[in-house]
């Protein structure tokens, strides 16, 4: 493994890491604005704070697309199609996994959701994408761990659960599409096209279907800071510099630890105690990542 690679996974990682962490911040935002709304300025304004970000990197030799050596390091093509692209994927997926969420429980919104980590693979055959036994058996792991981790009752599929899956569908692409267009282009700047694009669409729906309250928007400030610098921002960033020269199904297995990161966050930050169960899963999925770096025979 290269020192491109390790840095990588060390980034998916700390992706999934702040998702997790910000799963609170997410669920208290839903009090003070509504779906389109709350996503429109996280994403705003994680785009805005990215702009010093590029040019403060772009102004020292070691900034985060150093090391790729193949990028232009302008808003280029590839930045500008590959941005814009991933942005209106992201503006479905987060819309979608919204309107779900309020017909179902965190836990079970979160298994389904990350079922992408068997798209990923799958969607992948089509696309030429080698997967190795262990990969394949990774994912299993991954998708065990899952379950013991979110569903903690009967699982049977209601209401809502369908936009849940196409969350999940859309989530696939979006690893896929990041993965196609992140070879040649700059991740700084990919991921501040694609947050602009997220907050157009966003504001668009929010002017036709919601009535944003100032005063409101106001008073949940810190969540939506919270989300929108972490989570949008430096999160979103981190997924789209880190999954270069990673195989895109050992990435969404690395994202997917946002929900093991939500159930620990939730133990240390709260005092919640993990079960029994939930260590076991957690377990799994840590498990998952490990197998999904043995390398595969030539």
């Amino acid at each position: 493994m290269t020192k491109l690679q390790i840095r990588n996974h060390f980034l998916l990682f700390a992706a999934a890491l702040i998702w997790g962490s910000a799963f609170v911040a997410q669920r208290v935002a839903v009090d003070y604005m509504e779906p389109n709304t709350f996503t429109g300025l996280r994403s705003l304004i994680a785009a805005v704070f990215l702009i010093p970000v590029i040019f403060i990197a772009d102004r020292f030799k070691n900034g985060p697309e150093a090391c790729a050596g193949e990028v232009s390091g302008r808003f280029d093509r590839q930045v500008l199609t590959g941005g814009a692209l991933c942005g209106v994927i992201l503006f479905a997926g987060s819309i979608f996994q919204q309107i779900g969420i309020q017909y179902t429980t965190p836990g079970k919104a979160g298994f389904i959701t990350a079922l992408y980590i068997v798209g990923v693979p799958v969607f992948g055959i089509f696309l030429k994408k080698k997967s190795g036994p262990f990969l394949w058996i990774g994912v299993l792991f991954a998708v065990a761990g899952l379950y013991l981790l979110c569903i903690t009752s009967g699982f049977a599929l209601g209401r809502g659960d369908g936009w849940l899956l196409l969350c999940a569908v859309i989530y696939t692409f979006h690893i896929l599409v990041i993965d196609h267009y992140i070879r040649k282009a700059d991740g700084l700047r990919m991921s501040c096209v694609q947050l602009f694009v997220c907050a157009l669409c966003a504001s668009f729906f929010m002017i036709l279907t919601e009535h944003p309250d100032p005063r409101m928007i106001l008073a949940g400030w810190k969540p939506l800071l919270y989300a929108a610098i972490l989570s949008s921002g430096v999160a979103y960033t981190f997924q789209i510099v880190g999954q270069r020269e990673v195989n895109p199904t050992v990435a969404s297995l690395i994202l997917s630890l946002e929900s093991v990161f939500a159930v620990i966050s939730g133990a240390i930050v709260l005092g919640q105690h993990m079960t029994t169960r939930e260590t076991t899963g957690c377990a799994l999925m840590f498990a998952a990542i490990i197998l999904a770096q043995i390398p595969r025979r030539s």
